[in-house]
Formats: C-alpha cells, structure tokens, sequence
C-alpha cells in the first residue's frame, strides 16, 4: 500500500467510529470473527486499543492484522485502522 493510499484511508476513517474495543483481555477468536466480519461489509473499520491491554499499540495491531488477513493503515495513539478488501462480489468497494 503506498503512502498515498494509505492517506486516503486514513481521512476515510476519520469520520468512523471505533467498533470494537481491544483490552486486558486480549484476542480472542470471537473478536477475531467479529472484525472478520467487519471487514467483509465494510472494508475498512476503526479499534480502540485499551490501555489495559499489556501490549504496545503497534504490536496489538500488527498482531490483528496477521490473524485478520488485513492490513495496518495507521494506529493512531489508541486507535488501529485495518483494511481488507472485502471478497463479495455485491458490494461497492473503497475507491482510493
């Protein structure tokens, strides 16, 4: 992804809200299904990153995107952006 793209993403999300909250207790497979799932209708979501969550915010995250299949766009202070482009076939992908 270049940093243009990336850029674009970014603005996207800046008007979207978090919607899910990672935290103390960690990353589990419901999470991971749920943001899954996320991704597919949306193509790009927004996470909060709990303080109580015993990991660095960059690590937290490029831990996710591994098991998400996605891509880090930015984390911002307690804020993670992740894409994926979405598999369905009825949908109006991002255009950036």
């Amino acid at each position: 992804m270049t940093s243009k793209q990336r850029s674009s993403l970014k603005a996207i999300a800046a008007k979207e809200k978090p919607i899910a909250q990672i935290g103390k207790e960690g990353i589990g497979e419901n999470l991971i299904a749920g943001l899954s799932d996320a991704l597919d209708a949306r193509e790009l979501i927004k996470v909060t990153l709990l303080p109580a969550s015993c990991e660095d915010g960059e690590n937290l995250a490029a831990n996710v995107a591994d098991l998400l299949k996605a891509e880090v766009v930015a984390v911002i202070g307690r804020k993670a952006i992740f894409y994926r482009r979405s598999p369905r076939k009825d949908f109006k992908h991002l255009e950036f």
